[in-house]
């Protein structure tokens, strides 16, 4: 069987040298720059052709600097030079998914910008995604073409059993309604109970805290997001769970997105730690010894050699209603959501 071939933009080429050295391969040769004019300038140095290609691209603002339309235009512009260069099959592996937020309309003359980048990236010839973590799981409905949604779960909480952060000790706290699903998957992974913080967003990336629901007196709160962008909202919420008798407050999301002043709005707040994953790249982090990144390679490495091979994906995280082997019960929920 001929060896995949990797190849990555300038969004995070760390992580995808990462992924390539666990797979025992090497990052493609590929030009990956801009003319003088400021348009996106691609071309692919290696033979392509009848190959299964993987582009390992997050759509965010890149390691040089550059915007988050440059990383998009990155992708589908090496998406499109793979495709005329007759590679067998493309997949865009891309770790965080930029533009999630805005998966519907909430208002009118709004575009699903979500959905713009998914017919993108099908009309220029992506044959598979691969990605993590999506901001919602029904993004998946807008591509007609496979997608991999991977989790960072295991790998984030492997890290917080290692420090001791489970069972009765701890409460899995959800930041709001939303995201009351996945704090539940966290909680029966570590075996705690489940909190939920009810807020109100009067405008864009502004909200407030309206009320918590579940005990969090005398534990360790482990509050769980998808992504953390500007910080104010898991600010607030650390805030208002200390107030409520939490004796730390600790923050996991699998993005670090870290938009504005996030990483100093974080340091000042009553968040003890803060735990992300490098699908976006955070070059400074051990600058700061509040936050702790964890590499994801290994889940990404996995997932690609399983498709080159033709087994199961899924598989990866069969064993998510498991702790250590054993079946978990199903975290408490706090009776005000359960009546819901």
């Amino acid at each position: 069987m001929q060896s995949p071939l990797i190849f990555c933009g300038n969004s995070n080429p760390q992580l995808a040298e990462e992924i390539a050295k666990r797979l025992r391969l090497h990052v493609g040769k590929a030009l990956v720059s801009e003319f003088r004019n400021e348009e996106t300038r691609v071309e692919i140095k290696e033979n392509v052709r009848g190959s299964e290609v993987f582009v390992v691209q997050s759509i965010c603002k890149t390691a040089n600097g550059k915007g988050v339309n440059d990383a998009v235009m990155e992708l589908l512009l090496m998406i499109d030079a793979l495709r005329r260069a007759s590679a067998a099959r493309i997949t865009a592996v891309i770790p965080y998914y930029g533009y999630a937020k805005q998966d519907k309309k909430t208002k009118g003359r709004e575009p699903i910008s979500a959905k713009v980048i998914a017919n993108l990236l099908k009309v220029t010839g992506a044959r598979r995604i691969v990605t993590m973590d999506l901001h919602a799981a029904q993004i998946q409905g807008f591509f007609d073409i496979p997608v991999d949604n991977l989790m960072a779960m295991p790998v984030l909480c492997n890290y917080l059993k290692k420090e001791g952060l489970c069972d009765d000790k701890i409460v899995v706290v959800s930041p709001d309604a939303g995201g009351v699903h996945r704090a539940e998957l966290y909680a029966k992974r570590l075996n705690s109970t489940l909190a939920i913080v009810f807020k109100r967003r009067p405008e864009p990336d502004v909200s407030e805290v309206t009320d918590i629901v579940g005990d969090v007196t005398g534990k360790v709160a482990v509050v769980v997001d998808d992504m953390i962008s500007t910080g104010g909202t898991l600010a607030k919420a650390a805030g208002a769970i200390k107030a409520r008798g939490a004796t730390k407050v600790y923050t996991v999301a699998s993005h670090g997105i870290f938009a504005g002043e996030a990483v100093e709005v974080l340091e000042q707040s009553d968040i003890e730690k803060v735990l992300v994953t490098n699908t976006i790249p955070f070059e400074n982090h051990s600058n700061h010894p509040k936050f702790v990144q964890l590499s994801i390679a290994q889940v990404f490495a996995d997932a690609i050699n399983r498709i080159v091979t033709n087994r199961s994906v899924s598989e990866l995280f069969a064993g998510d209603e498991t702790v250590d082997g054993v079946m978990t019960p199903p975290a408490p929920v706090p009776e005000a959501v359960a009546a819901l």
